[in-house]
C-alpha cells in the first residue's frame, strides 16, 4: 500500500504544508484579474509569508513537483464550481499503479488505489491519515471509497472519482474556487502529538485537535489577535499576513 520511493520523496516536501483558505481571502484583495496563483508565485509567497493555500493551490503545486521529477500524475476532483469543490492528485509509479495523493485533506502519505496490484488491500490501515485508520474500498476501476475509522468508533466515508480531469477544466475549477470566498475561515495542519501525527483544525473562530485518543476542543473566540498568535505557533505563518487575511473575515 506504500508508494514508491520517488512518489514518497516528492510528497515529503509537502509534509509541513497546511491547507487553508486564508491565503485565498488575502490574495483576492490584491487586485489581480486572475485569482489562481501560478506555482512560481506560490513559492515566492511561501518564502515571504510562510503561507501555502487551499486544495487547488496544493494540487497545482504537487502536480508541478511530480512533473519536475518525471512522475506521471493528474488531477481528480468533485463538485467543481461549488462550495463543496475538492481536488486531489493521482500519481503513477513505474508500473502504472495509481496512488491517491490528497494534500487538501492533509493525508500523511499517498495510498495505493490500484485494485489489480498485489499490494492492494481493503483492510484497515494505520499511518496514512491523522487520527484515523482508513480502508480503501473499490467501487469500480474509476471510483474508490475511503472509510475513515475514528477512535470513538465513528466511521465516515468519502468517494473519489479517479477519472483524470482535463487541465483546462481543472484550471477553470481552480479559478472559480479562488473567486469564491466562503465566509468562515479554515486552517488545517498536521502537528506532532505524543507518538503520532495529529490533525489541528481552525474553523469559524474555534479550533480542534484530532488525535488517536479522541477529539479535543481548543479555543473559541472571535479575537483576531488571539488567532494570529495561535496559527503562528502552529505554522510559522507571518503574523502580519495572518492579521490581514483574518481581517477579511471579520
Amino acid at each position: 500500500m506504500h508508494p514508491s520511493h520517488h512518489i514518497l520523496e516528492t510528497w515529503k516536501k509537502f509534509d509541513s504544508f497546511p491547507m487553508e483558505t486564508l491565503t485565498k481571502a488575502w490574495y483576492f484583495n490584491q487586485g489581480t484579474a486572475k485569482k489562481q496563483r501560478d506555482v512560481s508565485l506560490m513559492k515566492e509567497h511561501r518564502i515571504q509569508y510562510g503561507n501555502t493555500g487551499n486544495c487547488f493551490d496544493l494540487a497545482l503545486w504537487l502536480l508541478d513537483e511530480f512533473k519536475q521529477h518525471g512522475i506521471k500524475a493528474f488531477p481528480i476532483g468533485s463538485n467543481f464550481h461549488s462550495d463543496e469543490a475538492h481536488v486531489a492528485v493521482v500519481a503513477l509509479d513505474e508500473n502504472g499503479n495509481r496512488y491517491l495523493c490528497d494534500l487538501g485533506d492533509q493525508w500523511l502519505q499517498p495510498i495505493l488505489v490500484e485494485t489489480n496490484s498485489d499490494d492492494y488491500s481493503e483492510g484497515k490501515l494505520k499511518g496514512f491519515f491523522p487520527a484515523a485508520e482508513i480502508q480503501v474500498q473499490s467501487k469500480d476501476q474509476s471510483q474508490i471509497e475511503i472509510l475513515y475509522h475514528r477512535p470513538n468508533g465513528k466511521v465516515s466515508k468519502q468517494l473519489f472519482d479517479l477519472t483524470p480531469i482535463e487541465w483546462n477544466v481543472f484550471l477553470q475549477g481552480a479559478e472559480y474556487s479562488q473567486n469564491n470566498i466562503y465566509p468562515k475561515p479554515l486552517f488545517e495542519c498536521r502537528v506532532p502529538y505524543k507518538n503520532e501525527t495529529a490533525h489541528w483544525e481552525f474553523f469559524h473562530w474555534e479550533s480542534f485537535l484530532s488525535t488517536n485518543e479522541g477529539l479535543f476542543k481548543d479555543d473559541q473566540t472571535d479575537s483576531i489577535e488571539h488567532w494570529v498568535e495561535v496559527i503562528y505557533q502552529r505554522s510559522g505563518y507571518q503574523k502580519k499576513f495572518l492579521y490581514e487575511a483574518l481581517s477579511r473575515y471579520s
